[in-house]
């Protein structure tokens, strides 16, 4: 739950929201204004970065007034939204996590957005966002929500805590070479952990933990069946992850104390990798030297690029909202390119739209700044299949945690699992 507040956090940062369905929509002060409602999760200081999106849209859109509802805690928002949507009182649009959307979806309170997508008025197309990160948003071709930024998860390297673990080839060449193989990746960890260092820190999510298991060949959800746990590739990567963390060769960020965290562990170059997204960049602002620091996906059992884990939140317009015109105006200018750009200037996410490249480009930082945008490009959103089962994700995760922390042997905790995901499909 930490990773979900830093991350996602950061990825749907908050912004100003609006008032109309449900509640009753009133005339403005002046000149018969409406208000649009809306709701997102985030601090007070999450919310002003998207002060200057607001105010460019009060000045284009005199007759709407946006109007947002945020949430601090995470956790606490989908609740809050499924009572209000339950109640008739909810927003006109929201921001969903992509471990809720399809409960959403499933729910029949998300309004099908193709046509108004594919319009006249529309300034964020289908085909202006990437098809593997619209996760559980579409089904059956129906597009229920577009995701309004994303993070792309890749494994930030420290050039200094390799150098003194005796490591000279730089992963990101490797990659390059394509040579950056699961193999060469563990070899690094082996040599960081003898070093007296950890070798890599992950947050316990879908994002880490299916990306190593993509990166031994392995496969996560097939047919509609979870094989996770059967799949001998996917049980290779499973069991690799859990002794890694029991030897602490892999140190899981959700455990470790506030006061000495994976920034903090990171920044002091006690570890050779850290996975995360772009979001990353500020914690190193504030005490690395940004030199040293650089990424690479995760790596391949061959040493070809594969799709790797994104993470995204989804903006999505209720179906009961008595505006669908302004709610609709507000959402498509929002994730549109230009609403992207400014809103994503000083934040750490990366667009989720086409033509928005240049806000992870400006700045030449870090100096593999592109692999945020191909892993992007050819990645994927939190499986359809396991965000259609709500909970499903966060049981998996906490599951899996026992199996990391050893109070569950692995074979037993596998056996758990499987039967764990088949009663949720069940």
């Amino acid at each position: 739950m930490k990773r979900a507040l830093a991350l996602l956090g950061a990825l749907a940062l908050a912004t100003t929201a609006c008032s109309g369905s449900g509640g009753g929509n009133v005339p403005g002060t002046s000149g018969g204004q409406v208000t649009v409602r809306w709701s997102t999760w985030g601090s007070a200081e999450d919310v002003k970065l998207y002060e200057k999106f607001t105010e460019d849209f009060h000045k284009r859109h005199p007759g709407i007034r946006l109007k947002m509802e945020s949430v601090a805690k995470y956790e606490e928002y989908h609740p809050k939204l499924l009572a209000q949507l339950t109640s008739k009182t909810a927003p006109d649009v929201f921001f969903v996590g992509d471990d809720n959307i399809g409960k959403f979806v499933s729910a029949g309170v998300l309004s099908p957005l193709n046509d108004q997508l594919a319009g006249a008025d529309s300034k964020s197309k289908p085909e202006d966002f990437f098809e593997g990160v619209y996760g559980g948003a579409k089904r059956d071709g129906k597009i229920y929500g577009v995701p309004n930024d994303t993070n792309p998860e890749v494994l930030w390297f420290d050039k200094q805590a390799l150098k003194d673990a005796g490591i000279t080839e730089d992963p990101a060449a490797l990659h390059e070479a394509k040579q950056w193989t699961m193999a060469k990746y563990l070899e690094m960890n082996t040599k960081l952990k003898a070093a007296g260092k950890a070798g890599s820190i992950f947050w316990n999510w879908y994002g880490s933990t299916y990306s190593m298991i993509n990166g031994f060949g392995g496969k996560v959800w097939d047919g509609g069946k979870f094989v996770a746990t059967t799949d001998a590739k996917s049980r290779e990567a499973l069991q690799t992850l859990a002794k890694g963390y029991q030897d602490e060769t892999f140190l899981s960020a959700d455990t470790l104390p506030d006061s000495n965290g994976p920034s903090t562990q990171f920044l002091k170059h006690k570890a050779g990798f850290y996975a995360g997204g772009r979001w990353m960049i500020d914690s190193l602002r504030k005490g690395g030297d940004l030199g040293n620091y650089d990424i690479v996906p995760f790596p391949s059992p061959t040493g070809e690029p594969m799709p790797g884990a994104v993470a995204a939140s989804y903006l999505a317009i209720n179906k009961d909202t008595k505006l669908p015109k302004e709610a609709f105006t507000f959402f498509t200018e929002f994730v549109g390119k230009d609403g992207q750009l400014l809103r994503l200037k000083d934040g750490g996410a990366v667009p989720s739209i086409k033509g928005a490249e240049q806000v992870v480009l400006a700045d030449n930082y870090p100096a593999h700044a592109q692999t945020f945008l191909d892993v992007r490009d050819t990645g994927f959103a939190n499986y359809p299949e396991e965000v259609s089962v709500p909970g499903l994700t966060a049981d998996i995760n906490e599951h899996l945690m026992k199996v990391w922390t050893g109070k569950v042997g692995f074979d037993q905790g596998m056996d758990e699992l499987q039967k764990l995901v088949e009663s949720k499909l069940g």
